[in-house]
């Protein structure tokens, strides 16, 4: 199945947000995505931004939003701890905003990930 391109608008707006955040960028799943700590708490994949969350928030944002999903970037393969939120929940700023915040507080409290070694 091939994966489809990453929604500009959605990479635009996730970018101007992660300006108020010291995190760094890289790029995953054709679009950028964003760390702290070596840890990935943010991104875009096709058509939606991919959030990490806390299991509390992950059980508040699922029953509250009927649109957002767990992050499912192939078949059969659930990142546990993303929720993926389409663009419509994204276009409102405050709720976006929220979440966001939540994400990268979460991915801030996680110890640091070590880096992973390049195979030669």
């Amino acid at each position: 199945m091939a994966w489809k391109k990453a929604n500009k608008e959605l990479i635009s707006l996730l970018e101007s947000e992660m300006l108020k955040y010291k995190c760094d960028r890289k790029m995953m799943f054709g679009a950028p995505t964003f760390f702290i700590n070596n840890n990935m708490f943010a991104g875009v994949h096709e058509d939606t931004v991919i959030i990490r969350l806390c299991e509390g928030d992950r059980k508040d944002i699922f029953p509250l939003y009927s649109d957002v999903s767990p992050f499912v970037p192939m078949e059969g393969r659930v990142m546990k701890e993303y929720a993926a939120l389409p663009e419509s929940l994204c276009s409102k700023a405050e709720i976006f905003k929220e979440w966001l915040n939540r994400s990268y507080q979460y991915a801030a409290s996680l110890p640091p990930k070590e880096k992973k070694h390049k195979r030669k």
